[in-house]
């Protein structure tokens, strides 16, 4: 369920066992879903420079096979999930049994599931057209199915069951054979000779196709899309598939439990804060090698959450995780990561904040109209946009100041 935690002083992110470097982490994260991304993609628009051009081009996701910066940004949240999560179980398991932990566990997985269909707008569209399936609703069930592995499974049994499911949905992909029909918009336009094809037209099509084929990665011709598809009803987000859809599901669920392992190393009393750290970063460069030595058979592609990608945005993960927590928890460089945290410790607070506030709407409120028009006339076309879209991402950590600065936490 959805508290709310007062306190008048607030206790440091770093006290009481808590990593200062994970909140943080966190909010990292946070930062550029909340709007960082189009903050540095409205400055580039306006400051026209090769690195601000850069900058924009990784902000932005790859259209399929690739990896950019950006596409880092939700894998790292799940990361992020699973090492907290061996945080919190501890003391759960320890304070209240492992029935009541795993009772807390299934609230809070159906807790953010519901909450991930109200920010699609599942309470405004009629049914068909509400999607099932997104963010938070995969967040939600790799956090379920990782934090179950933990209450009834060992760290061994752990690492054999996250490689099994990398190496069993690069099988299924790979060898289960599909019809010979790709459902992108633009290549069902084209076979059916209509701008806007009906389901029906295009269920008639799949049924008819008789041919298969197997080891296909591209946009809409992989098991991956066929599957939700076939599977997974209301709206999707790319008309025919999902890239939060059904089958992708199980190696996120990996992508969380590289966290789990992770977490449990951090935890671990018997080997000094160096060696973690270090340990980190050479597990984190080997999961960057292998994965990039898969891509050469299996593409990593962030839209159907191939085994690759896993381990590449796994790979930076670790290494992130092992930067951040040597500056802030070994050396106790903190003060410049404050915005960070007061993110990190209300992640899913504003990320509905930003479905249910119109931000945008208070930017304009305060620098649009007349103040834009004499802002792209003085400083040059495309400086308004990039006031507008900076103070809308200011308002929501001025929002997570006031929060945090008030004790008040909003935990599922």
């Amino acid at each position: 369920m959805v508290t709310a935690t007062p306190s008048a002083n607030p206790a440091p992110a770093g006290s009481g066992g808590r990593l200062a470097s994970l909140d943080a982490l966190r909010g990292f994260t946070m930062f550029w879903i909340l709007g960082a991304d189009i903050t540095v993609m409205a400055l580039a628009g306006w400051i026209d420079i090769a690195p601000l051009r850069l900058a924009a081009h990784q902000v932005d996701h790859a259209a399929w096979a690739g990896f950019r910066f950006y596409d880092l940004i939700f894998p790292m949240f799940i990361f992020i999930t699973g090492v907290s999560l061996v945080f919190s179980l501890e003391k759960s398991l320890a304070r209240d049994g492992r029935w009541t932990a795993v009772r807390h566990i299934l609230v809070r997985t159906l807790v953010l599931f519901l909450l991930g269909i109200l920010y699609n707008g599942g309470l405004v569209q009629a049914w068909p057209d509400v999607r099932l399936v997104g963010v938070l609703q995969r967040i939600a069930l790799a956090y379920g199915a990782a934090a179950l592995l933990v209450v009834f499974c060992s760290a061994r049994v752990r690492v054999i069951v996250a490689a099994g499911l990398l190496v069993g949905y690069w099988a299924l992909l790979t060898f289960v054979p599909i019809r010979d029909i790709t459902l992108e918009r633009d290549a069902m336009a084209a076979r059916l000779g209509q701008e806007r094809p009906a389901a029906e037209a295009v269920h008639a099509l799949y049924e008819a196709t008789g041919t298969t084929v197997t080891g296909r990665y591209e946009p809409g011709l992989n098991l991956t899309n066929h599957l939700d598809y076939l599977v997974v009803p209301g709206r999707m987000y790319d008309l025919y598939w999902d890239p939060e859809g059904l089958l992708s599901t199980l190696p996120a669920i990996a992508t969380c439990l590289i966290g789990v392992m992770a977490g449990s190393w951090l935890r671990r009393r018997d080997r000094s804060e160096r060696e973690k750290l270090v340990r980190l970063a050479l597990v984190g460069a080997a999961c960057l090698a292998l994965g990039w030595l898969w891509h050469l058979q299996f593409p990593v592609v962030k839209k159907i959450w191939t085994s690759s990608f896993v381990l590449v945005a796994g790979g930076w993960s670790l290494l992130f995780l092992a930067v951040f927590a040597w500056i802030i928890d070994m050396r106790g460089w903190r003060g410049w990561c404050a915005p960070f945290v007061w993110i990190g410790m209300n992640p899913i607070t504003l990320y509905l904040a930003t479905a249910l506030v119109d931000f945008g709407r208070i930017a304009r409120m305060l620098a649009g109209g007349s103040i834009a028009r004499g802002l792209d006339a003085a400083l040059g076309a495309g400086a308004s946009g990039f006031v507008l879209s900076l103070l809308v991402l200011l308002l929501l950590i001025a929002v997570a100041r006031f929060l945090h600065r008030r004790g008040i936490y909003l935990k599922v």
